[in-house]
């Protein structure tokens, strides 16, 4: 569970949009109101940030495909075929549509009944997922904070269409931070969910904890980003180190501007 000090580290990013954590359940969380609304997917993450508010939905609250990639109900025909992202302009012809409707990573087939969704700040369960939506400062420091202890590359696995499956089920599933950029993802852009330009990213609950340490340890601010004297000074120092270290090796190491 998310102890204070990591909600605390969470809300110091200063996000427009609240953090949420999310949780997968077969049953329905028990205390827990469910939602009256019937929308997409993503929208609920968004509803949860507006309103603070902790809740679960079912397959009956969602009206796109995000109860199919979370299993809730069997792939469709229809929109298996592809036919609607051509009819959409997204994709020439059915098949590339077709075809991530035969790659698109989703949950076993009656396994998740209920998503339950809560704010980072209010969270009181173990979450699946955490997501955060940020701009590109606030994302550079989460996605720093995914690699500061494992050294973890940065990568984004979408589509253009059902963003949902890429967004919540693959990185829960493969225990990899995933994010994309609002306004390049056709369900959410249409819906104008969140301004284009910002980051969402998800991290599992393999990766969670580490996030939170680094979020803790890490200096936010990079010295050799910064233009104040006490960063210049830091650098200076760390530079003259280097070129001992140089000196002693006889090696190379490439110059670096304070």
């Amino acid at each position: 569970m998310l102890d204070r000090e990591s909600k605390n580290a969470f809300a110091r990013l200063g996000c427009e949009y609240q953090s949420v954590a999310i949780k997968f359940c077969y049953a329905k969380p028990e205390g827990v109101e469910k939602a009256e609304e019937v929308m997409s997917f993503c929208q609920f993450v968004k509803l949860c940030q507006d309103t603070g508010k902790t809740f679960c939905i079912s397959k009956e609250n969602d009206n796109c495909f995000g109860k199919m990639v979370l299993g809730m109900i069997p792939k469709q025909p229809f929109a298996a075929s592809g036919q609607a992202g051509m009819d959409f302009g997204v994709y020439r012809t059915p098949a590339p549509n077709a075809r991530i409707h035969s790659q698109i990573p989703t949950m076993v087939q009656g396994s998740v009944n209920y998503v339950l969704f809560s704010t980072v700040e209010n969270c009181d369960f173990e979450p699946d997922l955490v997501i955060v939506v940020a701009d590109v400062e606030q994302a550079d420091i989460v996605m720093r904070a995914t690699s500061y202890i494992s050294g973890d590359f940065w990568e984004s696995k979408t589509s253009c269409v059902m963003s949902c499956g890429w967004t919540y089920v693959y990185p829960y599933m493969t225990g990899k931070v995933n994010f994309c950029v609002t306004g390049m993802h056709h369900g959410m852009a249409r819906r104008k969910v969140y301004p284009k330009g910002l980051h969402i990213i998800a991290i599992p609950y393999q990766k969670l904890d580490e996030v939170c340490i680094a979020l803790k340890e890490m200096p936010w601010k990079l010295p050799a980003l910064q233009d104040d004297e006490e960063s210049r000074a830091i650098m200076a120092a760390r530079m003259a180190k280097w070129e001992e270290m140089q000196a002693q090796s006889g090696g190379e190491i490439p110059p670096a501007e304070v």
